[in-house]
């Protein structure tokens, strides 16, 4: 396969262009110091794309590559690729779903346990020695215990985090773009909706413009000033501005995030709150689940340039089973 070129635009994994610096003729766009006029050399020739991050694969940037079959995306969101147009000009999208359901759900289940408990806040308590020099950290006002959880994004991800919410006996809702066959959950047919039925909102939805703010000033003041709102989807489905206010003003109790609207920059109104637990994106962030990401970034690529059609073809993408 070393007459397939390769375009990897931003840097992925060792492991990931090492495999695909064996396999094919790979072109690291980051590395060149005149970007563009590397580009320009390499285009004519690329047809597969490996991307990762939030490296933009938009119209103006697929319409580089005449040849392009295939975007292999690192990650189970895929917002940061224009996967319409790329379907509509007959090319593959994929992305790496099944590899990170589980550990995102930990770490969303994990969110959940360290918002509830204000386990963040009352490590510093003791590391500040407070609970030595004073007394010990002031009792929580919420628990697990008669909380009703609405997951919005009932996908692989959503339904693992529910299966382990089960566990603490929590009652469950959803709402998705539609019903989801396989789960009784009760159906809310809007957010809004769902945000008043629940104690807690989880968010596991993806980006896009589809999502963009979705999260407003509207769901918040229908969750309530007691309401717990978790975020390990995107960012961007989240009016980001509206969330510092209703945390602020005590329009919902606190707040658990894993993602942010602008990563890595996160606002310092949000950060300086003490109703938040922040973590950096972490949802995915084992060596174990990255590895296996990784390589499905790679075997896609290899399967599609073999003739074995695509693994993990987005929705978009015109392929029929």
């Amino acid at each position: 396969m070393k007459d397939i070129h390769i375009l990897a635009p931003g840097p992925l994994m060792p492991m990931v262009l090492d495999q695909l610096g064996e396999k094919f003729t790979l072109h690291r766009l980051w590395e060149q110091q005149d970007k563009d006029a590397y580009l320009k050399s390499v285009a004519p020739d690329v047809r597969g794309l490996a991307v990762g991050g939030h490296v933009k694969v938009d119209q103006a940037f697929i319409s580089h590559f005449p040849k392009l079959e295939m975007v292999s995306n690192f990650g189970v969101g895929y917002d940061s690729v224009d996967a319409k147009y790329a379907g509509q000009h007959k090319i593959i999208v994929t992305n790496t779903p099944d590899v990170l359901t589980e550990e995102v759900a930990d770490t969303c289940l994990g969110l959940v346990l360290m918002t509830v408990k204000e386990m963040p806040q009352s490590e510093q308590w003791l590391r500040a020695g407070h609970w030595a020099n004073k007394s010990p950290y002031p009792l929580t006002h919420t628990t697990l215990r008669g909380q009703k959880v609405g997951i919005f994004g009932l996908g692989r991800i959503g339904k693992a985090i529910a299966k382990r919410l089960e566990a603490f006996g929590v009652e469950i809702a959803y709402h998705n773009r539609r019903k989801v066959a396989d789960v009784s959950y009760p159906y809310y047919n809007s957010l809004q909706e769902l945000a008043a039925a629940v104690t807690m909102l989880i968010s596991v939805a993806p980006g896009g413009p589809e999502t963009h703010h979705i999260i407003n000033a509207d769901v918040f003041k229908a969750l309530g000033p007691k309401g717990i709102f978790i975020n390990i989807g995107r960012g961007s489905a989240v009016d980001e501005q509206a969330m510092i206010a209703a945390l602020k003003n005590k329009v919902i109790w606190s707040a658990g995030l894993d993602v942010f609207e602008h990563e890595p920059h996160v606002p310092a109104e949000l950060i300086a709150l003490d109703n938040t637990v922040l973590l950096p994106h972490i949802g995915s962030g084992t060596h174990h689940t990255r590895n296996l990401m990784g390589q499905l970034v790679v075997d896609k690529l290899t399967s599609w340039f073999a003739g074995k059609g695509p693994i993990t073809p987005v929705a978009e993408t015109p392929w029929k089973k």
